[in-house]
């Protein structure tokens, strides 16, 4: 049985429980209101639990490993009922309803009251799973690789500035080209102005080219499975972010980071031009769009800047699907999911006055791919059956961080 069918299934019958034992307890029995909604909803949380921690329950997905802590668990657990007790109890004693029928429509307004408060506490709960285990470097031997930084450029019709981009990446990454060695990847995705033949030219050590445009996620995709360097990063073709921040970015994951992302939220951040006024409104909005999705909330999932742990790259984008934007959400989820390290540090970032991001027909396509990312959770589809990375080392305070996730 698929998770999403489980959830729904164990869901309908505690429910059922709740309703049904309600009911039988008044009707039959003849107990008051409040014993019998707080027998009927303690046996349904109880039976619940019960079959959401049996074997085979999925319980290493972000937004169920919460199960495994009794205490937040049964305290939310317990809050939602005196809620439903609460509220159901000073319904009838407001209306009285004389038949079990009228008994069911006052019950259904508790139940729906109790329901927003678990989902409240629950997501609370998940928020601090996920970041607690995000929050320190998880300082894995490191990964193997000929060289030391890849940097992945993903560009649609780029000719007039791919070869500025590859020499002032060259030259403001100069150290690593020294010391361990600089691998610049260019993926064209489905250009017809001769961006893949410039990029050649400007000297990149490879060059991907789609026949069709594909999409950003599929050209960052690429680009990163085809990464010789021990750590890999990918940037923007315009360098919104000057190459130099990759540095840090790289020297971070060198010191123990799975992945380290940049945010034009953060606090630190500094914009040097800014985005168009529409621009910026919708990615406000997309932020908000990706707690569908993500747990984290994190300051800005669709920064063009982010750098990986090889191992960890080809971990999250060895599993990656969305071919569009919504590809920057997706490796959020699946950093959730796979139990990986992350820092989201500042940026300086300029805005290209030219763009291939139209903000409507974007958002619309990236919204669609947040519920395909739901769906593939749900489905399996990020499943891994074995252990890909080296564990964590042992952490500051004497607890080993966690690993990749079995589902």
């Amino acid at each position: 049985m698929n998770l999403l069918r489980r959830v729904l299934a164990i869901g309908g019958l505690a429910t059922l429980v709740d309703v049904v034992g309600l009911v039988l307890a008044v009707e039959v029995l003849g107990w008051p209101v409040w014993l019998a909604d707080g027998v009927a909803v303690g046996s349904a949380t109880v039976l619940s639990y019960l079959l959401h921690t049996t074997r085979g329950s999925p319980a290493n997905t972000p937004s169920r490993r919460w199960f495994h802590s009794p205490g937040p668990y049964w305290g939310t657990a317990l809050a939602a009922l005196l809620v439903d007790v609460g509220v159901l109890s000073t319904l009838v004693a407001w209306l009285q309803p004389g038949w079990w029928p009228a008994l069911l429509v006052l019950k259904s307004v508790s139940l729906a009251l109790a329901f927003l408060v678990r989902s409240i506490n629950y997501r609370d709960l998940m928020f601090r799973a996920v970041r607690g285990t995000q929050s320190e470097p998880a300082r894995r031997p490191g990964p193997e690789g000929p060289v030391r930084l890849s940097v992945i450029v993903p560009a649609f019709g780029e000719a007039d500035r791919i070869d500025a981009s590859i020499r002032r990446s060259r030259a403001e990454l100069a150290d690593f080209g020294l010391d361990g060695g600089l691998e610049v990847v260019v993926v064209d995705d489905g250009s017809t102005d001769g961006t893949a033949s410039v990029a050649r030219d400007a000297g990149a050590d490879q060059v991907i080219r789609f026949a069709a445009n594909r999409g950003k996620g599929a050209a960052v995709r690429a680009g990163m499975l085809a990464a010789t360097g021990r750590t890999v990063a990918f940037t923007d073709a315009d360098l919104a972010y000057s190459p130099a921040q990759l540095a840090r970015l790289a020297r971070l994951v060198e010191e123990g980071w799975d992945v380290v992302a940049g945010s034009r939220q953060h606090t630190g951040t500094l914009t040097v031009v800014r985005a168009g006024r529409l621009r910026e409104i919708g990615g406000r909005v997309i932020n908000v769009f990706t707690g569908v999705v993500l747990l984290g909330r994190y300051r800005d999932t669709q920064c063009g800047i982010k750098a990986f742990r090889s191992d960890v790259a080809r971990l999250v984008f060895g599993h990656c699907t969305i071919d569009g934007f919504a590809f920057d959400v997706e490796v959020f989820h699946l950093v959730e999911r796979y139990r990986l390290t992350l820092a989201e540090v500042p940026v300086e970032v300029e805005n290209s006055q030219r763009s291939t991001v139209h903000v409507v027909r974007d958002a619309l396509r990236l919204l669609v791919d947040l519920f395909r990312v739901r769906h593939n959770d749900r489905m399996g589809t990020y499943d891994v059956d074995a252990r890909p990375l080296p564990p964590p080392r042992q952490r500051a305070g004497g607890t080993p961080g966690d690993g990749v996730g079995h589902s």
